[in-house]
């Protein structure tokens, strides 16, 4: 009793999706002896769902979050799971399978309303009790009540997509990740820094969505609101689902890429305004989206990654919209001149 509340505590302790998940697994690692426990991420691309490790942990081992090896795909079809599958598509809460070599595999779907996102998965030599599954249950439902905690504080209420407050957070915490392994490997922080090359990891993305001020005069708010949905769903559909995606206020929204080179950076943020752009709005018509984007560096302070990124996309507004822009290339080719800039701001 004594370890499961001490789980329950540090479950509950975190403000965190990334420590939720290592908390959950090291929970039903320790209190059900499996011989591995996994988050395994469910996502939705253009009509087929597949799964996706997040986090692991094996007997004998600490907890870890999961890399994906190949960043362009989302995982494995969710078909290569005949038993999970139809566990989801019964909307069952578990379902116990027994492996071709002898492994026991529970899966534990995390219900958030009619949809599910996340799993569990536990791994065992042997069958569970009732009792256990009981106790396991309890921790899944924890940590589903928690995970909902979290998602309503850090999401903007008309589309879903993380808010602001959340990529203030998220930009910190990778500037700070990066700063940590930049400084172990001995780089120096000069001013060639700033024109990246096509090894640069991460890269951020300020989304406008072109002429809303006149969808909102001419259709409504209603049909604004709408659009702006409909944006997100493409945001959703077209970016992947390691990629961070926000709603910043008004018809603007962030992307957060990471582990791409510049082309391909070029080529899915294309793909998205191309998206947009073909897409038929209801009573809308045709819409479009202009974007500005930077790659990140750890040696900047966010308001001037920020500050970059939107002028790409001032850039991109005023030659013609419908356009992406990547803001080092403007700047080397002569199009943007950055006068000045210190901690706090960035001149031009």
């Amino acid at each position: 009793m004594d370890s499961l509340l001490k789980h329950m505590v540090d479950m509950t302790g975190h403000r965190d999706h990334t420590m939720l998940d290592v908390s959950v697994i090291s929970a039903v690692q320790e209190l059900a002896c499996a011989s591995q426990t996994r988050v395994l991420a469910l996502t939705s691309v253009r009509g087929q769902v597949f799964v996706r490790a997040r986090a692991i942990i094996v007997a004998g081992s600490p907890a870890r979050m999961e890399d994906n090896p190949d960043p362009a795909q989302p995982g494995d079809p969710l078909s290569d799971y005949p038993a999970l599958a139809a566990c989801i598509a019964r909307h069952e809460t578990s379902c116990d399978t027994l492996c071709a070599d002898g492994r026991h595999l529970l899966w534990l779907p995390i219900w958030i309303g009619d949809q599910v996102t996340t799993c569990l998965e536990i791994t065992n030599p042997t069958p569970y009790t009732g009792a256990t599954i009981q106790v396991i249950g309890g921790i899944v439902s924890v940590y589903r009540n928690f995970q909902n905690l979290l998602d309503y504080s850090e999401r903007d209420s008309l589309t879903g997509l993380l808010n602001r407050k959340t990529f203030d957070d998220q930009l910190a915490k990778i500037l700070q990740s990066r700063g940590e392994l930049d400084s172990e490997a001995g780089r120096p922080a000069d001013e060639e820094r700033r024109h990246h090359s096509n090894t640069e990891q991460q890269w951020l993305a300020v989304v406008d969505v072109d002429h809303f001020k006149l969808v909102n005069d001419k259709f409504g708010h209603l049909y604004g609101d709408e659009v702006l949905i409909l944006i997100a769903n493409l945001l959703q559909s077209s970016f992947r689902s390691q990629d961070r995606i926000f709603r910043f206020g008004g018809e603007e929204f962030v992307v957060l890429l990471r582990s791409i080179t510049l082309e391909n950076a070029q080529k899915i943020i294309d793909r998205f305004r191309l998206n947009v752009a073909s897409h038929d709005f209801p009573q809308v018509g045709k819409v479009t989206v202009s974007v500005g984007f930077v790659s990140i560096s750890a040696f900047e302070a966010p308001v001037i990654i920020l500050g970059r990124a939107d002028q790409a996309l001032y850039y991109a507004k005023s030659h013609g919209r419908n356009l992406a822009c990547h803001y080092d290339e403007l700047v080397d080719k002569g199009m943007l001149t950055a006068i000045a800039s210190n901690d706090t701001a960035e001149f031009f």
